[in-house]
């Protein structure tokens, strides 16, 4: 084996990791560059919110209400450590709503959404029904991407409100049920805590994720393969960069918003 192969492999897996990058990138453009186009598929756009925005508060609401519990017991016995257990109610509002209500809610999200939109895209893809829409003089991107993009922008911020809402009240029950702290004072510290920013803050985080979680659906249902094997790979592929994507825009957004 050549010296240099192992090189050659890590220069292969970088400039295809570049090539991946700037293809989604691509699409995101184009996306992006039709959503303000007509034609206009309301519909579409309608069906998308009911799957995406209604059909996921279920599972953001438990996900936001356990997590909001768990918090407050974890504060409390973190904060009992230097006799700060006054500080649960501040902590919990603060936490949940500039990290955990999004990044929560956007990966929910992820798991139920981007995996259906690859799964439904790809296939179409297979079927055919995607060279039909085509044939019908139909912009398979203005029919399929751009109403799910939209309505997964606008609907997370809305879910990431409700389940911050959630959170903060999983925290309150387990404050003054096990924690044994003055439910008037609880609430009390949660509002004079929490700025105004704090909210907004998170609610971009949320449209943020809502694009990207919308966004790799419809790119990996685009592009996957052909027979179920290829669908099942664009499905979990969209579920995983969803994910890490949330992850990195958390960050960056994070560093945006709250850096000294």
């Amino acid at each position: 084996m050549s010296p240099t192969a192992p090189l050659a492999a890590i220069g292969r897996t970088v400039l295809s990791m570049l090539a991946a990058a700037g293809a989604v990138t691509f699409y995101a453009g184009r996306v992006v560059g039709h959503l303000f186009r007509p034609p206009f598929y309301l519909r579409e756009f309608l069906h998308a919110v009911v799957q995406i925005g209604w059909l996921s508060l279920p599972v953001v609401g438990l996900t936001a209400v356990f997590t909001g519990g768990a918090l407050a017991l974890q504060i409390y016995a973190g904060g009992s450590r230097f006799n700060a257990e006054a500080v649960v109610p501040q902590i919990v509002a603060i936490g949940i709503v500039r990290e955990l209500g999004p990044v929560l809610g956007g990966l929910m999200v992820a798991a139920r959404v981007a995996s259906s939109i690859a799964a439904e895209i790809g296939t179409m893809k297979v079927t055919e029904q995607i060279d039909a829409l085509v044939t019908l003089s139909t912009h398979p991107l203005k029919y399929l991407a751009v109403p799910r993009v939209l309505a997964a922008t606008l609907c997370v911020p809305v879910l990431v409100a409700v389940g911050d809402s959630i959170g903060i009240l999983g925290g309150y029950l387990v404050g003054i049920t096990r924690l044994e702290f003055n439910a008037a004072v609880y609430l009390e510290n949660t509002a004079d805590f929490l700025e105004r920013w704090d909210i907004v803050s998170g609610l971009i985080k949320g449209a943020v994720f809502g694009f990207i979680v919308a966004l790799m659906g419809c790119y990996h249902g685009m592009t996957s393969a052909r027979g179920a094997q290829g669908v099942g790979r664009a499905t979990k592929t969209a579920v995983v960069s969803s994910s890490v994507l949330i992850f990195a825009a958390n960050y960056i957004l994070t560093e945006l918003f709250f850096a000294a």
